[in-house]
């Protein structure tokens, strides 16, 4: 709401040609209300790993490749099945009060708006939706001690909500009268605003994550182990993977060893040769997400010596990182057969951007160039480009084209170097456990 304020302000005179507001939000993210619209929980997030023991006990009750293939999302502490068997078990008396169950983005228009739409995009991020009836899914609700009532609306992009509460439409005039449109995924968003809609062109992003996304048909795509499939409106999904690590991993070592932000700590990392620390990280310091999906997973850090020092430390975290992206670019080539025309590799996200070492590191070993986007917040700029669609400003947004850099290209004898190192890091990843999901 304070931004919102701020926004109006510096706005002045336009404010009042805005012609809709709209949101991304992220995905995974779970909130309880009672019947007032209070909520009884504090909001989970995907980051949350303590229902893993539950995703581990639904796995053994459940038929979970069935389940992948229907909801796109695998039995994972990330997705709202663990999360409300978690609930159930743990707080009974909160999940009792729960009405509904909400994502962030659904309560938070609820909160400025009294009512919200919770678009497929953000649905299919629950493991709870059916991709392809875009339907809440009665096995999992039955088996969870959910009822259909507890779960919000459904629409697309399209679909909003007009009309503030009255403290917000006396705070927020401009805003009162004109469409609100749902939340939709973070991941989503950045593919929309990074000029990745279509088939051709991947999304690869290293905010506070990592992920790899491509635009494919929710008709006609399975996804194969290890790789979810999401939406990103009714007519287009998304296949990819995600880390639950990438810029996190970066803050922490940042505060824990003392180390100046990855942007002022550049010319310390980009001196080090490729792999020259010995050093083999498993980057899991919120779980793991795909391939493998051991939400069990911690971060590991082997190798260290009397010599090693935080820039060491640093290069190689970023190094690891990658390795688990490559890991999940191949599966993608694989399941989407492009080894012959690759697609064209578009980055966003601030750490990635922020870093032109680490930018280097993942083209050398993914083996492909690597187009950084100009555009800062690609997820609030694919946002304002499906809320222009839907107000028929532009028939597609793929009318306005992104801007890139000039593309990083991968150099080969790095790239050797890499996947010697990401052998490596596999080796250790199967000791402690065991094999990748793909």
């Amino acid at each position: 709401a304070t931004t919102i304020d701020k926004v109006l302000k510096s706005a002045g005179s336009l404010a009042s040609s805005i012609g809709a507001v709209a949101v991304d939000t992220f995905w995974h993210s779970l909130v309880g209300v009672d019947k007032d619209g209070h909520p009884v929980i504090p909001v989970i997030t995907w980051e949350d790993t303590r229902p893993r023991q539950a995703a581990a006990e639904l796995s053994k009750e459940l038929d979970k490749r069935a389940i992948h293939q229907r909801t796109g999302a695998l039995l994972h502490a990330s997705y709202w099945p663990a999360k409300l068997r978690w609930l159930a078990t743990t707080q009974p008396e909160d999940f009792a009060r729960a009405a509904q169950w909400l994502s962030f983005g659904e309560y938070l228009h609820r909160q400025f708006l009294g009512r919200s739409v919770c678009s497929f995009s953000m649905a299919s991020g629950t493991g709870m939706l059916v991709i392809r009836t875009r339907q809440w899914d009665k096995e999992l609700m039955d088996v969870l001690g959910v009822r259909p009532e507890q779960f919000p609306p459904l629409g697309d992009v399209d679909e909003s909500v007009t009309g503030l509460l009255p403290e917000y439409a006396s705070r927020w005039s401009a805003l009162h009268n004109v469409p609100w449109f749902p939340a939709i995924g973070d991941g989503a968003a950045a593919n929309a605003g990074s000029g990745c809609a279509t088939e051709g062109n991947w999304a690869l992003t290293i905010g506070t994550s990592s992920a790899i996304r491509a635009v494919v048909s929710p008709e006609q795509t399975v996804p194969p182990p290890g790789l979810w499939l999401y939406l990103l409106d009714a007519k287009r999904a998304l296949l990819g993977g995600a880390l639950s690590e990438g810029g996190n991993v970066f803050a922490w070592m940042g505060e824990t060893l003392r180390l100046p932000s990855l942007k002022e700590s550049e010319p310390l990392v980009a001196k080090l040769p490729p792999d020259s620390h010995g050093l083999t990280i498993l980057p899991f310091i919120s779980g793991e997400r795909s391939l493998g999906w051991h939400a069990e997973a911690r971060a590991v850090f082997a190798g260290i010596q009397v010599d090693t020092t935080p820039a060491d430390l640093l290069r190689a975290s970023m190094e690891a990182v990658a390795y688990q992206l490559g890991v999940v670019y191949q599966q993608l080539v694989v399941a989407l057969d492009v080894k012959e025309t690759k697609p064209r590799l578009i980055g966003s996200g601030g750490a990635l951007l922020s870093s032109p070492t680490l930018r280097q590191i993942v083209t050398d070993t993914l083996g492909t160039p690597l187009y950084p986007l100009y555009e800062q917040e690609a997820s609030a700029r694919g946002v304002a480009l499906l809320a222009l669609q839907a107000l028929g400003v532009l028939s597609d947004i793929e009318q306005v084209p992104s801007r890139l850099a000039e593309p990083v290209q991968p150099d080969a004898r790095r790239g050797e170097i890499y996947q010697k190192a990401a052998a490596r890091q596999m080796q250790l990843y199967k000791v402690l456990l065991g094999d990748v999901e793909g």
